[in-house]
């Protein structure tokens, strides 16, 4: 086991293992740790507890001190100094006719280096802004290009359900999301149901995912023939919200009833369950629905 404190640099950033040391870090507190780039101001968000070895990347930095109130002066600093770093930055693409989107602009603690975040459809070379940018500021410059998951967890902006990005308000990292969750879930294959404002697949799919799987695994395909208290009976629809199986009976000397059962109070007879969707479905499906499939095919990539 190893003693470690959870560091966090960005709001909802990702949460970076460091040794306190001997040093007693609480939640909340501000600390100055080592890292890859230099020396950098940030957040403990866990406190210092213990985990497994093999959960850490090693070697394992040293959290150097507790922040001090010039440290706490200095990061505010820092701060208002990006602010005028991306308005300067700003201005030299424009002079350079450049075809990128500057994002942000972030200053390590120690002023050794200026990062600036952009966006691009392709490479851009941006050799002689390096050069106008080093002659301003005086420090490393690096240009970092994101895509556009990155760009929204940056930006921050409200989701589709009114409420702040999920990626910018608590995910630490990204999850993988595939179409094949929206399919699963019932939901309708159109770019504007399903995408977030990043253009992507939204992140919320991968929430209640596991649910549906336990949920379609036990859950009878329509079509299906089921033992119900009523008798045999036909599979007409299903519900996985619900739980639900609409089963369609006919009676030997009766009227054709159709009731909703529960999954637990019905039995397989023949057919079989819903279960995992398989990818060919799901090419069929987009052919048959009346949205640009080249937009649906945008939502499988990464950034």
């Amino acid at each position: 086991m190893v003693k470690v404190a959870g560091i966090r640099f960005k709001k909802a950033g990702k949460i970076y293992y460091f040794d306190p040391g001997d040093l007693d870090i609480q939640k909340g507190e501000s600390v100055i740790v080592e890292t890859a780039r230099g020396i950098e101001f940030g957040e403990c968000v866990t406190g210092t507890k213990f985990i497994n070895d093999e959960d850490i990347v090693s070697p394992l930095k040293s959290v150097i001190r507790k922040a001090t109130e010039e440290d706490e002066t200095q990061h505010k600093e820092n701060k208002i100094k990006e602010q005028e770093a991306f308005r300067i930055c700003i201005e030299k693409i424009q002079e350079h006719k450049l075809v990128m989107k500057l994002i942000d602009v972030e200053y390590t603690f120690d002023n050794n280096k200026v990062i600036f975040y952009f966006t691009a459809d392709g490479r851009v070379d941006f050799r002689e802004l390096v050069k106008d940018l080093a002659t301003i500021f005086r420090t490393r410059i690096e240009l970092r290009q994101i895509g556009v998951r990155d760009e929204s967890k940056m930006v921050g902006g409200l989701g589709p359900c009114g409420r702040p990005l999920c990626c910018s308000s608590f995910l630490g990292d990204f999850v993988p999301v595939s179409i094949k969750m929206a399919k699963e879930q019932n939901l309708s294959l159109n770019p504007t149901k399903i995408s977030g404002i990043c253009g992507r697949l939204m992140c919320c799919l991968n929430y209640e995912q596991e649910t549906y799987e336990d949920i379609r695994k036990r859950l009878p395909r329509v079509g299906s023939v089921v033992d119900t208290e009523d008798g045999k009976g036909e599979v007409v629809s299903n519900s996985v919200v619900k739980e639900l199986v609409k089963v369609k009976i006919k009676p030997k000397d009766g009227e054709e009833i159709i009731r909703d059962y529960s999954i637990e109070k019905v039995t397989l007879v023949s057919g079989g369950y819903e279960g995992i969707i398989d990818e060919e479905e799901i090419e069929i499906e987009i052919q048959d629905v009346d949205v640009d499939v080249k937009e649906i095919k945008e939502l499988f990539k990464e950034n």
